[in-house]
């Protein structure tokens, strides 16, 4: 029972669960889809290399959704499987990279006039204007556009996981964890009794 000088007591659970909403996830899911795409046409299919590469980023994607999820009764769950999702991508931004060396082609320049086109029509939402099943034309393009394209989107999603593990630090030193809102809780029902 709460009086008008007591605060609201909050949700014991929050609400969680919304990483479909999250630019993080939906830039780790474009990364993962067109890494399958990726694979399927510029990596032997029986190299372990396909499988790994793969596997990095569906790990990023299904660690976004899985830490969203978690977040109900653990951020300290939501920060670690958060962190996973960018070690993951990070592993496939080394795989690209070593793609290109390998093959002798050339790794763009952050800098770059083609990274910053990539970058520029990230950032406007361009993709939602064309063709949604490749936005950004990686079924038809050459390897080095491919992989330098994946490059770019990767280090998108890294900076906006960054962004988002900084909020979710910053969220736990101020609202707790799910553990202090069960004590708190528990508290306040004795108290009420």
């Amino acid at each position: 029972m709460n009086y008008k000088n007591e605060k609201p007591t909050p949700a014991l659970i929050p609400p969680h669960g919304s990483y479909r909403k999250l630019r993080s996830y939906q830039t780790a899911e474009l990364v993962y889809d067109a890494t399958v795409v990726f694979c399927d046409r510029f990596i032997d299919r029986r190299s372990r290399t396909h499988d790994q590469m793969v596997q990095a980023a569906r790990s990023g994607v299904q660690n976004i959704a899985e830490g969203s999820m978690a977040s109900a009764t653990s951020k300290k769950t939501e920060l670690k499987l958060t962190g996973v999702a960018r070690a993951s991508l990070e592993e496939l931004l080394l795989d690209y990279q070593a793609f290109l060396r390998q093959k002798g082609l050339r790794l763009w320049d952050k800098d770059s006039s083609e990274a910053l086109a990539v970058r520029k029509k990230y950032s406007s939402d361009e993709s939602d204007k064309s063709d949604r099943s490749d936005p950004y034309s990686l079924k038809t393009a050459t390897a080095e556009v491919v992989a330098n394209t994946l490059i770019c989107l990767i280090n998108q999603a890294s900076y906006l996981l960054g962004r988002q593990l900084q909020r979710l630090e910053q969220q736990f030193l101020t609202e707790g964890g799910f553990t202090e809102r069960l004590y708190q809780a528990r508290s306040q029902a004795r108290k009420a009794k």
